[in-house]
């Protein structure tokens, strides 16, 4: 089957496509709208890379412009050679809870859903109706990052607000990043010889956006993200938890109102917010150079995830494995290893050689004595989408 896996953001176009499951090519469209936009693609097997810079004014003129290096590249003559299209979903609200098929049903959820999240769902939205326009026949799959989570008990999603608040407007937790953690514990679980409703794991996925889950018997029982993707850990530019009073107080204070709070704490805080970094490589640099803020973002990253984590360690009957995944997860040995040894009292032990080696791909990166295994899996929500994709289709 060849799947293609679009992730449409409100100025960008990620794709990758897939012929049974394995990767062909991978491209990103970027800053539609803009007269400085331009499209990448790179053919996996050969490291051949494409390019063109034009203006690009809409969605629809860069998936044409994807269209058009499929057709030069010689990897598909057109879209509607295609099996089938995935399409990242961020939010699927209280109604869509599981992976689908398109129908208008669907698009209309999607749609009422993106007054929760603005920033995502109009422009996934985009994406799906340009697809559905530019290849009539090929089924589209909406993936939501939502569905991983659907099996947190009510006790876990619930806040402790008036109960009309949740039957009126959904205000509960929702969770993200379910995509990743969901295709990281399938790995582990086959790395430790065990079946997916066997796992008990705790994931982190750390990238610019960060969030824990809880996993069960396979399932997601708890994560740290809520309502929007803002609650939880601090992230590269945002806040993560804070306690609530401080909003109407900043409020007054500075004279916000409530669009200029959102940005506040979505793109003002968090990492950079403290040291004016947010990608770690910087941070640990500037760590170096004597910066005492770069070392307090750091320290108050590491400890926020660590709380995190230790708290989901109570809430399991036991933890098979603890999973770093995403950019962050992935590369930044040093938030693996101060983390870890915040959590040596639970039997966590890193081994710190196999930690700091720049090998890619999944390790495992314990001690043979840790009561709980600690992996590295370099996170493939793309490919989980098409799997998805090709299992909805079929």
């Amino acid at each position: 089957m060849k799947i293609l896996v679009l992730n449409s953001g409100s100025s960008s176009i990620k794709f990758k496509l897939f012929e049974n499951q394995k990767a062909v090519c991978s491209g990103l469209v970027e800053k539609i709208g803009n007269h400085q936009s331009k499209i990448e693609l790179k053919i996996l097997k050969t490291g051949t890379k494409m390019r063109r810079d034009t203006h690009i004014g809409d969605h629809e003129k860069g998936l044409k412009l994807v269209n058009e290096l499929f057709e030069e590249s010689g990897i598909l003559k057109d879209l509607n050679e295609l099996d089938g299209c995935g399409h990242r979903i961020v939010h699927g609200g209280k109604n869509l809870t599981e992976h689908c098929l398109v129908n208008d049903f669907v698009l209309e959820e999607i749609h009422r859903v993106s007054s929760i999240a603005p920033l995502h769902n109009p422009a996934h939205l985009a994406g799906i109706k340009t697809m559905m326009k530019a290849a009539p026949k090929v089924p589209n799959a909406t993936i939501f990052d939502t569905a991983f989570h659907k099996t947190i008990p009510d006790y876990a999603y619930m806040y402790a607000l008036p109960y009309d608040y949740y039957t009126e407007y959904n205000i509960r937790k929702y969770g993200f990043h379910g995509t990743s953690h969901s295709y990281v514990s399938q790995r582990v679980a086959k790395l430790m010889g065990k079946k997916n409703e066997e796992i008990n794991a705790i994931s982190a996925h750390l990238g610019n956006g960060a969030s824990v889950c809880a996993i069960e018997n396979g399932k997601s029982i708890d994560t740290s993200m809520g309502f929007t993707p803002l609650e939880g850990l601090i992230m590269g530019t945002r806040c993560g938890d804070i306690d609530p009073a401080t909003i109407p107080f900043i409020a007054k204070a500075k004279d916000l109102n409530p669009d200029k709070l959102d940005t506040m704490m979505n793109k003002q805080s968090g990492l950079y917010g403290i040291c004016g970094y947010n990608d770690f490589r910087d941070i640990i640099s500037e760590i170096q150079n004597g910066n005492n803020l770069a070392r307090l973002a750091f320290e108050m990253y590491c400890y926020r995830l660590a709380k995190y984590i230790g708290s989901y360690f109570a809430i399991l009957p036991y933890t098979d494995a603890l999973i770093f995944t995403a950019g962050v997860g992935e590369n930044a040995a040093a938030v693996r290893k101060l983390t870890c040894e915040k959590l040596k009292h639970l039997g966590i032990e890193i081994d710190e050689q196999l930690n700091e080696e720049n090998s890619s791909g999944e390790k495992e990166i314990s001690t043979k004595n840790s009561k709980t295994k600690i992996f590295v899996i370099p996170t493939d929500e793309e490919l989980e989408i098409a799997k998805i994709t090709e299992s909805l289709i079929s």
